[in-house]
């Protein structure tokens, strides 16, 4: 089977799968493997005479080669991909949590910086000021603050 002047159609295949596995490369979890791996498989058996796309076992052939293809990738993925979630943390996860004062909070303001585990947030106290130095505890959260209290 020929495609575009003489350039064959299982060659012309192959390079689309390996364009799909750079752009995979360049940007990962884009999830181009899996179409990539089909591609080159198919492009390879065109390239071996076997005529897929006009012949019935050709057919059958050809849609075996390509489940069998992406289940080895998505396979392949979950080998290589890390067990653990990604960790998010959100003002309300951390109430009840204590940290450290980096610059004093004030329960006028939200110029107060606290730090809770290696993330720093704005926060404001509850009732006076507390200085930077101090342990604080979670309270509450209120927009894109906390509100903290010295823990003694």
């Amino acid at each position: 089977m020929v495609l575009l002047e003489g350039i064959a159609l299982g060659w012309l295949l192959i390079v689309i799968g390996a364009v799909l596995l750079l752009v995979e490369v360049h940007s990962p979890g884009f999830f181009a493997t899996v179409p990539a791996t089909v591609l080159i498989i198919f492009g390879i058996l065109l390239l071996l005479g076997m005529d897929i796309f006009n012949n019935g076992w050709g057919v059958v052939i050809g849609v075996v080669v390509a489940i069998a293809a992406a289940g080895f990738t998505v396979w392949m993925y979950s080998r290589i991909t890390t067990d653990e979630s990604p960790t998010t943390i959100s003002r309300d996860s951390i109430v009840g949590r204590e940290g450290r004062v980096i610059k004093d909070v004030d329960p006028d303001t939200l110029s107060g910086k606290v730090m809770i585990g290696s993330t720093e947030w704005s926060a404001k106290s509850t009732e006076r000021i507390i200085p930077q130095g101090k342990n604080v505890k979670v309270v509450d959260s209120q927009g894109v603050h906390i509100i903290v209290e010295e823990v003694a």
